[in-house]
């Protein structure tokens, strides 16, 4: 018996949140009494398999085989089912991304298992095995038990703190028989976005909203986001009036994202926006209603004028950097 988790790779490096859910899993693997088992699919270095072992993998499965580059579904919901039904794993996670949740519901079906998506922090109980997630747009709680003997979560992003902790972690070759048929995406051209920070990694994300009044009042917040290092945002209005591209729109329609600092300007807080934005560990809002209701959801609050408020902003930035 064994956790099982899935670590995405970003053109052959590990991000925040694949040690977040190995850490997240070495926890609930001590309490399980049991062992951590990471498997990587993709081009990626010995050094970077490793560095998996400094937050509590026990054993790394490394499938390298330019075949799954496509990110076909089918291929690896196959592959990483295999790999749970040979490691004997009684618990399988992912990362709660596009990717995630498109693979998780393919691998439960294979294993039988029951299913749980957004899960956000170690189990309620052990036996029963109840977890906690988010519902209603992040507005309530629930907890969800399980009544399988196999167990696959995604893990929703910025809930666990990274643990580094010492590992003496085993490299393995991983190579499953497949059917060759089940390959049946084919990636034709590439186009990636350079030079910005993405939104779904952003530690700090900076947006606007329709009380910017328009696409040409953004000067200040691309300054605000260019001083500290963070994402450009932006609610589906602004996207939908063309002030912004479709790629800034976060909420429920758009991407979900949870940075630790998530700065509101002009956005009124509609609940199909905070459904995207909810699990973000702070959020500061500047709105000159009063009865906004994101000051509902913010953590700090600022009643003003956007326009006056962010070069105000800037300034103390500068200083503080100073």
């Amino acid at each position: 018996m064994s956790i099982l988790v899935y670590t995405e790779n970003w053109d052959g490096k590990f991000k925040k949140l694949s040690y977040e859910l190995v850490s997240y899993a070495a926890t609930l693997a001590n309490q399980l009494e049991t062992s951590v088992t990471a498997i990587s699919i993709g081009n990626v270095s010995e050094d970077e398999l490793t560095s998996l072992g400094n937050y509590g993998a026990n054993k790394v499965l490394n499938l390298n085989d330019e075949k799954y580059n496509s990110l076909d579904n089918k291929a690896l919901s196959t592959a990483i089912g295999t790999a749970a039904i040979e490691e004997g794993a009684k618990v399988v996670l992912f990362a709660h991304t596009n990717l995630g949740k498109a693979i998780a519901p393919r691998v439960a079906v294979k294993l039988n298992a029951g299913l749980v998506s957004g899960v956000n922090a170690l189990p309620v109980s052990y036996n029963p095995f109840v977890v906690k997630k988010k519902v209603f747009t992040g507005k309530a709680f629930a907890k969800v038990k399980f009544d399988t003997d196999v167990k696959v979560m995604t893990f929703a992003q910025n809930s666990y703190k990274v643990v580094e902790t010492e590992s003496n972690v085993v490299i393995e070759s991983f190579n499953p028989a497949v059917n060759e048929g089940i390959f049946t995406t084919t990636v034709k051209e590439t186009n990636k976005i350079t030079g910005k920070v993405l939104l779904t990694d952003a530690e700090v994300v900076v947006a606007g909203g329709r009380g910017m009044k328009s696409g040409d009042n953004w000067t200040g917040l691309e300054e605000m986001a260019d001083l500290l290092g963070a994402g450009l945002a932006c609610s589906r209005p602004v996207s939908d009036e063309g002030w912004r591209p479709h790629a800034e729109h976060v909420g429920q329609t758009g991407k979900i994202i949870a940075p630790n600092l998530y700065l509101a300007f002009g956005i009124s807080g509609a609940i199909q926006h905070l459904g995207g934005v909810s699990s973000s560990k702070v959020i500061v809002a500047v709105n000159k209603d009063a009865e906004a209701p994101i000051f509902e959801t913010a953590d700090y609050g600022i009643i003003g004028d956007v326009n006056k408020v962010i070069p105000q902003l800037i300034e103390g930035i500068k200083q503080m950097k100073a």
